[in-house]
């Protein structure tokens, strides 16, 4: 079973994730957004004190509310670090990002690897589906598990609401198709786990969310 610990993060309420494979204890880190000390530590003693082997680090975009916090988890527990491949704009002006918004911030990590739809992201017995989902960013994918019924969907699908389409990389069709043809197709009862916010479903989402009744 893939378990979900959900932090709330910087002075945008970023939601960070943990997952991990009961079975084995490894996990991933998906949008680490801490920035203060206390922030950080709230993390670091989470996944010691739960002793999780920390294989993973993923972001599903690289805005800096998300990106925070890829330093200190790198360089903490060196995970393999995976980020969508069209936003590493993003990645490599993250301290432009940051002055922005008043965080101080500096060169971040380049990722091991990219995401891609083709490749499977494993997390000891359990796998997470990369959907590709632009719109928000160029590049931002979700990350779907068929077998537990959830999907981390990041700034593309919130609560009653959807991603931004003004920021780098925004195109508002482009990101109605993302949801259209992605997550709106994943099983009703699927739980999502946005980039802000509290959890819904599909079938909620669907049903309610004022966006997505004409498409």
């Amino acid at each position: 079973m893939l378990r979900v610990k959900s932090f709330e993060f910087n002075l945008f309420n970023e939601k960070t994730y943990i997952v991990w494979d009961e079975q084995t204890m490894q996990a991933a880190v998906i949008d680490p957004g801490c920035y203060d000390d206390f922030e950080q530590e709230e993390i670091k003693s989470f996944i010691e004190q739960e002793k999780l082997n920390l294989v993973l680090l993923l972001n599903t975009h690289c805005h800096i509310d998300h990106i925070l916090g890829v330093s200190f988890i790198k360089e903490n527990f060196n995970p393999k670090y995976l980020a969508p491949e069209r936003d590493l704009p993003l990645l490599q002006n993250a301290a432009a990002q940051g002055q922005m918004f008043g965080f101080e911030i500096f060169s971040l990590p380049e990722p091991d690897e990219f995401i891609s739809e083709e490749k499977i992201i494993k997390i000891g017995s359990e796998e997470l589906i990369p959907l590709f989902t632009p719109g928000h960013t160029a590049g931002e994918y979700c990350f779907y598990s068929a077998k537990n019924k959830i999907c981390i969907t990041g700034d593309v699908l919130f609560h009653q609401s959807i991603g931004r389409t003004d920021l780098w990389g925004g195109d508002y069709n482009t990101l109605i198709e993302s949801i259209r043809k992605k997550l709106l197709t994943l099983p009703v009862d699927t739980r999502i786990f946005p980039g802000h916010g509290i959890e819904s479903t599909i079938g909620i989402e669907r049903k309610q969310n004022p966006f997505l009744q004409n498409i």
